[in-house]
């Protein structure tokens, strides 16, 4: 498998961030990590292996960068209003940084987001506030509101960021149009520390639904539980019936 390490100084987020990428050809896939996690996080979970097929076979390459969750939205230092700023920060540096890079390596524009637990999040996120650069999504254990994070906070940056906020009243035909011929799979488990995950994406399949928006809504048995063993199962799963 070949494997690259990139690190450079993010202009939008005003620190070092790294990636590594995985694989020579195929659709470009940005991978989001899990709470705080790091740019190897999916290597050291066993999740670049259990892909590893698509990988070898050229029909995916995968990019994991850093996350900024510590300062975002898991700092309980900061006020939500700053942490919804330094999330739009983050916002910017994988659209006009990561993906950028990643379609100039894998010569194609066409993204697929996907990520574990809270990555999910940021892959439905990322995938619908951009469905120019995205137009497939696999979120694996996923919560699609901020409420968790910031209470009953909520100003324009974090409904902007709430999924099943912002989706729910979303008339716009440029958005839905794109939704509707996008490949969007959202699973849960139905076992242990899958409560939250549960409720929104029943949540969020109902307004898919709504909305006339082809999506697949898994949820998985009850002793399917929110960790990495499962994920290694779905992911690869999922995968083998979109690509």
């Amino acid at each position: 498998m070949k494997t690259e390490f990139h690190r450079w100084f993010s202009p939008s987020l005003g620190k070092d961030m790294s990636v590594n990428v995985y694989g020579h050809q195929g659709k470009p896939v940005i991978v989001f990590p899990s709470s705080g996690g790091s740019f190897h996080e999916f290597a050291d979970f066993g999740m670049v292996e259990a892909v590893r097929p698509f990988i070898d076979e050229g029909r995916i390459i995968l990019f994991t960068p850093d996350s900024v969750d510590n300062e975002s939205w898991l700092n309980k230092h900061i006020s939500p209003a700053d942490r919804a700023h330094r999330h739009n920060a983050y916002d910017a540096y994988i659209i006009q940084e990561l993906v950028p890079l990643a379609a100039s390596i894998a010569g194609r524009g066409d993204m697929l987001a996907t990520g574990c637990s809270l990555g999910a999040y940021h892959a439905m996120n990322f995938f619908l506030r951009h469905p120019d650069v995205f137009n497939a999504v696999v979120a694996l254990s996923g919560c699609y509101q901020l409420s968790y994070f910031v209470g009953d906070y909520c100003d324009e940056n974090v409904y902007l960021n709430s999924p099943l906020y912002y989706l729910q009243n979303c008339n716009d035909p440029w958005y839905l149009d794109r939704y509707r011929h996008s490949a969007i799979v959202a699973c849960t488990g139905q076992g242990a520390w899958e409560e939250e995950m549960i409720h929104d994406t029943r949540w969020l399949g109902h307004i898919f639904a709504e909305k006339g928006i082809p999506a697949w809504c898994d949820f998985w048995g009850y002793d399917v539980n929110h960790d990495w063993p499962w994920w290694r199962i779905q992911l690869p799963y999922f995968l083998g019936r979109i690509l």
